[in-house]
């Protein structure tokens, strides 16, 4: 079942036009979200945090919000309890949808819908990624230049620049591409975010170097004080990457995922480093409901569901 702006309707109902905006113009905003299975029943991970950022995206493309922050929270519990799931991806998305033709898109809310949509779906980047860890390559495709694309905001014509990406990674190889911002400095991967670890501080990109403001990257840097390590949002350069001690790519659908190999040069030993495999085992396991949620990261799907009722 897929929860359609307050109804629930069949997977294969969830249609809309082929003359919809979004399927011209890619006008859409999204949302990645996991909900995983804990020793108590189903826990949506910092859902409130991607709610809020799906309505930060709507806001940066001036796409109508019917719902508040709340409601669309609610939403997504229902989804995953009408669906009998208790582990699932999750994707809510804003489209503008009707028959509007032309790049400048109506403003009647009606023709903005949103729709959650929930699935079964396993390790992004493979089966043995999470533990093994991934080979990939720098890309030559670019992030947007600060003022093309707002990449704060997660919309779905953003992630063109990211297939480009991906598609050339693959027939190199490679499992993923990490891609430059304009200038030529590291900014992320075609749909994660990346750490490089050097003498156990732990760095990252700035906002302002192309990348979106991750929720999985905010928990992976609090998770990592937690542990006792820096964490350092600078500029780094292309060639920083082949001289760490560990590179990882986080993310939703990702979560943390070891980088083994950057075009073809071991990331240090060539296998996952201790670093990466302490944050991904506290994570998976406040997010698995095994380690304490000292930070208030788990909605509970029947808690609050069985509240409503």
């Amino acid at each position: 079942m897929i929860w359609r702006d307050g109804a629930f309707v069949a997977w294969e109902d969830a249609q809309i036009h082929v003359m919809s905006h979004v399927v011209h113009y890619g006008s859409s905003v999204f949302e990645g979200i996991r909900c995983y299975e804990t020793p108590t029943g189903g826990a949506v991970f910092r859902l409130r945090d991607h709610m809020r950022r799906l309505v930060d995206s709507a806001r940066i493309y001036r796409m109508p919000v019917r719902y508040s922050i709340d409601e669309l929270m609610q939403a997504v519990l229902d989804t995953v309890n009408a669906n009998g799931l208790t582990h699932c991806y999750l994707r809510p998305v804003m489209a503008r949808t009707g028959e509007q033709m032309g790049v400048l898109p109506s403003q009647e809310p009606e023709l903005t819908e949103t729709f959650v949509i929930a699935w079964n779906w396993g390790a992004y980047l493979g089966p043995e990624a999470l533990a093994a860890g991934v080979d990939v390559c720098v890309s030559s495709w670019r992030r947007a230049a600060p003022d093309t694309f707002p990449t704060m905001a997660k919309a779905g014509g953003n992630y063109l620049n990211s297939q480009l990406s991906k598609m050339q990674a693959r027939l190199d190889g490679y499992v993923e591409g990490i891609m430059l911002d304009s200038q030529g400095l590291v900014s992320e991967g075609s749909g994660e975010n990346l750490f490089v670890v050097r003498d156990e501080v732990l760095y990252t990109a700035p906002l302002a170097h192309g990348i979106l403001n991750g929720i999985t990257r905010d928990s992976v840097s609090t998770i990592a004080r937690d542990l006792g390590y820096e964490v350092r949002e600078q500029a780094i350069p292309r060639e920083f990457l082949y001289i760490a001690d560990e590179v990882f790519f986080t993310g939703t659908a990702a979560e943390i995922t070891p980088i083994r190999s950057i075009d073809r040069i071991p990331v240090g030993s060539g296998k996952p480093g201790p670093i990466c495999r302490a944050i991904q085992t506290e994570f998976l396991g406040i997010a698995g409901g095994t380690i304490d949620d000292r930070h208030g990261w788990l909605t509970p799907v029947l808690d609050v569901v069985g509240a409503a009722r």
